[in-house]
């Protein structure tokens, strides 16, 4: 996510951001905005990411800037894709622009997390969902013909439906599908959804099957695969093969719904970035124990608990 703005003697007179994946980029549509481009060589360019200087979906917006004389460019943070990584910043130094780097540079890379975490880590964004009781359990114990314990508020439900249509997959276990037969997709009007991943897999009339969404189904044996519309069977031995799948699929980010399981396994091998807990006021007195945090990592990762939201949200980074 790249927007871009040029100012000359204090006033703006062009802005644009990237719009769309393989189209033009944000300096690319700042620059087309401006009325009178004779202005250009006497102006300053702003971008929260680095320009780019190679050819890809694009041409490198480097050699934009440099031929249109722009003679000072703020860059709010460095772009840490190998085919850029500097190489922006080079060419329009190399060309005498007057480069200005990190400005509010945090803020950028929180902007672009997925982006940066997909090229450093070469594994998606991870962020791990939940809704606990104020007792600590996210479910009542129960066979699969019952159906799971309401937790969120509708509200809250509302919310984890927008997050869904924000990320590119949505993660749940064998459990989960087996005694929730969930959906896994994006409504209430948010779009779109997210490619489905299951760990683990038996044959059923699951509702996934229904979806047109992109479904990714992981086994550590192929004795359960089938020939499903839209899905894609692997062989994963561990979190770390699924999330290579992943990353070789171009999956920038998943948020991990489930179960229990599932959700202690990555907490317990530090898979995540992101954990957004969702809390009622209802108790229960016993089912099944949610996820358990380390106190420390509570201590210091809280980043918001939004109180217009009944039940409380709160977020932990990583």
């Amino acid at each position: 996510m790249v927007g871009s703005v040029i100012v000359h003697n204090g006033v703006i007179i062009g802005e644009g951001w990237h719009q769309r994946y393989g189209e033009a980029h944000a300096e690319v549509n700042a620059i087309k905005s401006v009325k009178n481009p004779a202005l250009l060589k006497d102006s300053t360019l702003y971008v929260n990411l680095e320009p780019c200087a190679h050819f890809g979906k694009t041409p490198p917006c480097a050699d934009l800037i440099i031929r249109h004389n722009i003679p000072r460019v703020v860059i709010g943070c460095r772009d840490s894709y190998s085919e850029v990584d500097g190489k922006g910043i080079g060419k329009l130094k190399a060309a005498g622009i007057d480069v200005t780097l990190g400005v509010l540079a945090d803020e950028c890379r929180e902007l672009n997390k997925r982006f940066f975490t997909f090229h450093e880590k070469k594994r998606p964004y991870i962020i791990l969902k939940w809704a606990q009781t104020a007792d600590g359990f996210v479910d009542r114990v129960r066979n699969k013909k019952e159906k799971a314990l309401k937790i969120s508020s509708e509200l809250s439900t509302h919310q984890v439906h927008l997050w869904r249509s924000q990320e590119q997959a949505i993660l749940i276990g064998k459990n989960t599908l087996i005694k929730d037969n969930p959906a896994l997709d994006a409504r209430f009007g948010n779009s779109p959804s997210p490619t489905i991943v299951v760990l683990g897999y038996e044959k059923g009339d699951w509702q996934i099957l229904k979806s047109d969404a992109a479904k990714m189904i992981f086994n550590k044996d192929k004795s359960e695969f089938e020939d499903i519309p839209s899905t894609t069977f692997y062989q994963a031995k561990n979190l770390n093969e699924v999330l290579s799948k992943l990353y070789a699929s171009n999956i920038c980010s998943v948020m991990v719904e489930g179960g229990t399981k599932v959700l202690e396994s990555f907490i317990a091998e530090n898979l995540w970035d992101e954990i957004r807990l969702i809390k009622s006021n209802t108790t229960i007195g016993k089912g099944v124990k949610a996820p358990e945090l380390n106190t420390d990592i509570l201590k210091k990762k809280v980043l918001l608990a939004d109180d217009f939201i009944n039940p409380e949200l709160s977020v932990f980074v990583n």
